[in-house]
């Protein structure tokens, strides 16, 4: 048997089968979560392999690709390990539609919150979006072009009559301002377009009534019944320039191509992320109270997970081959606390890791968006350069840990909470002519932090 093709990131290799599903094999999936996740090998592996099945299950015959079901996963672990952060990398890595939900919010059949079928209408429209922002990029260039002429018309009006247009000396004027508009010269020059808004006068009315999907139909409705108004904007040729290939592009892409296109890859490739599934188990059987509504939404998202169809206002969509991944702390109920028919269809448990202090010391300075980076660029567009020196960076580490074990366990979110109290002084005196660079040191930091560490005085910050 020969092994599958390697596609090196980050340039991805769509398939046919499955076009908007790069074709990475485990292990690049893994180095790429790499980049921003420190540890928690194993949740890794079990997501990358998930990954790499969605594309496997694409070059099946299809006699037998409907059959391949995905193996849904639930990651377990306490807060701030990274669980929303493997999906949330996931999901750009991925590039299929993605939505991040969480459980708590949805009530029995949508009495008070959402109902479950939300998430799928919501995934939808992730993936319409997303189509549609591809296909609006493939005409960009003849958009351009038309644009080019809708302005040349707004600049010379009287090349739009065809009497005028035949004269050379119209032709060759139209020409030479076309030049000077494809240079730049022109595009400080005011003109009037008129243009269509995108946005309906009624979304913020009908947003404010509540009910996502009816204000959303009532929003189509109310607006294929009113005729398209047309704005008159004074706008430089550059902003004109913007607006008009936006028009002209959208007159290009053909909108049921785009859904069709959308359904399918939500049907093949979607991916839902459920977060706090652990907010909907009950440790014990109740005949009333909340834990009877806690278990009709496990009822109610039973069959979305297990597959059915559900109705959106782009049409039907099968949930059969949807890959859903679920992630809780379960530190009150456990996994077995589900209903048995819906621990069934969550079939690969994943147990993350507790972060300890080395952990923390890695993710200061490790991932590509490490802490120490994102303060060191903040405080850099202020003209200063902030510098950490190792032992800072074990001395945060150090009490973010201490102050874990100590009071609430909240994960790598201490590390913001440290680092906000370490430099909030340098925040907020910035800019300051005086100051061209700052060292953070060990001595610095204890002196900073001793209050907080000794009063566990964190009440002022978002734990």
């Amino acid at each position: 048997m020969t092994s599958a093709p390697r596609v090196r990131l980050p340039v991805p290799r769509d398939e046919p089968s499955s076009p908007s599903l790069p074709a990475f094999t485990p292990a690049e999936i893994v180095r790429e979560l790499d980049r921003y996740i420190v540890g928690q090998a194993a949740a890794k592996r079990a997501v990358a392999i998930a990954m790499r099945n969605r594309w496997r299950r694409g070059q099946v015959p299809d006699k037998l690709r409907d059959e391949i079901m995905p193996n849904n996963i639930i990651l377990i672990g306490p807060t701030g390990v990274g669980k929303t952060e493997i999906a949330r990398r996931l999901a750009r890595l991925a590039q299929a539609p993605f939505v991040k939900v969480e459980a708590s919010k949805f009530t029995e059949v949508g009495y008070v919150g959402r109902d479950v079928d939300s998430m799928i209408r919501d995934l939808v429209e992730i993936g319409v979006n997303m189509v549609r922002k591809e296909k609006t990029e493939s005409v960009m260039a003849r958009a351009e072009a038309q644009t080019e002429d809708r302005i040349l018309d707004l600049l010379l009006p009287q090349g739009k009559k065809p009497a005028d247009q035949a004269r050379p000396e119209s032709v060759r004027t139209r020409e030479k301002l076309r030049d000077s508009l494809r240079a730049g010269d022109l595009d400080h020059r005011l003109v009037e377009v008129d243009s269509t808004p995108q946005f309906s006068p009624f979304a913020d009315m009908f947003a404010q009534l509540g009910g996502d999907e009816l204000s959303m139909e009532l929003q189509e409705m109310v607006a294929s019944t009113l005729p398209k108004k047309k704005k008159r904007r004074r706008l430089t040729v550059a902003e004109a320039r913007r607006v008009l290939a936006q028009e002209e592009a959208q007159k290009l892409v053909d909108m049921d191509e785009v859904v069709a296109e959308a359904r399918h890859r939500t049907e093949e490739t979607g991916i839902v992320f459920v977060d706090e599934l652990d907010k909907i188990a009950a440790a014990t059987p109740s005949t009333s109270g909340p834990d009877v509504s806690r278990e009709g939404v496990q009822r109610d998202l039973l069959p979305v997970v297990e597959g059915t169809t559900v109705p959106t206002k782009y049409g039907i969509v099968r949930t059969d081959h949807i890959l859903f991944i679920a992630a809780g702390a379960f530190h009150k109920v456990k996994p077995a606390d589900l209903i048995p028919e819906l621990q069934g269809r969550f079939p690969i448990r994943v147990e993350l890791q507790s972060l300890t202090g080395d952990d923390f010391r890695r993710i200061l300075t490790e991932p590509e968006n490490a802490l120490v980076k994102q303060y060191t660029a903040l405080v850099a567009a202020e003209d200063v350069r902030l510098t950490f020196t190792g032992d800072a960076v074990d001395e945060i580490a150090g009490i973010a840990s201490r102050v874990n074990s100590e009071t609430e366990n909240i994960g790598a979110r201490r590390l913001h909470t440290v680092m906000t109290a370490l430099l909030e002084d340098i925040l907020f005196q910035l800019p300051d002519p005086t100051l061209s660079r700052k060292a953070i040191t060990g001595s610095y930091v204890r002196e900073k932090l001793k209050n907080i560490v000794e009063n566990k005085d964190l009440t002022r910050y978002i734990l």
